[in-house]
């Protein structure tokens, strides 16, 4: 059987009980206590239960321990890989979406998360998938929701005149309906 790991000689059990009393962080208090069990010679396995571990963990803090101290008892919790579009290229990003896309270079009408995708890939170099398109179009403040694309022949002059004509019958019909409002009633 190997022999146990032994625990740097440079702090007493009090002084470890000492430091898990001053510690704000309750996981480094449990670690410092085991710790202080073992070196007032309890055994390895109830020390462990102390702190809530199981001896192969205990193993692994009394390295931690040894390499750097009471600090290295605490959590090391990093903040993940850093965000791949930076700062610029979001801003860059979101006015490539304000302006739309042009027909002729892009070809489409209107921006879709996998078009969007592969501008991306092209100006960026990056692949993303295209539901993560969409999160970051939500990051940037666009919704899901477009305005109806215009037909590239469409004439804004008929459709002014349409909305006319719509308006005039909507009125007329409203006209038409107040002049027998009175017949759909039931007599009180």
């Amino acid at each position: 059987m190997p022999a146990a790991v032994k625990l740097r000689e440079d702090y007493s059990a009090e002084e470890l009980r000492a430091l898990a009393r001053r510690s704000k962080d309750a996981r480094q208090s449990r670690r410092l206590l085991s710790l202080a069990a073992v070196r007032d010679g309890m055994d390895r396995g109830e020390a462990a239960k102390i702190g809530g571990m199981d001896r192969q963990t205990l193993r692994d803090w009394v390295h931690r321990f040894n390499t750097a101290g009471p600090e290295g008892l605490l959590d090391n919790w990093t903040s993940g890989p850093k965000p791949r579009p930076l700062p610029d290229q979001l801003a860059e990003f979101a006015k490539i979406v304000e302006t739309g896309p042009d027909r002729k270079v892009d070809g489409v009408v209107r921006w879709r998360r996998i078009d969007l995708k592969r501008v991306i890939a092209e100006r960026f170099g990056v692949d993303y998938h295209p539901r993560y398109v969409g999160k970051l179009l939500k990051k940037l403040g666009f919704s899901h929701m477009s305005a109806r694309p215009r037909h590239p022949a469409q004439d804004e002059r008929i459709v002014e005149a349409y909305k006319k004509l719509l308006a005039h019958a909507e009125r007329s019909s409203r006209r038409l309906a107040g002049d027998h409002a009175d017949r759909d009633q039931v007599p009180r």
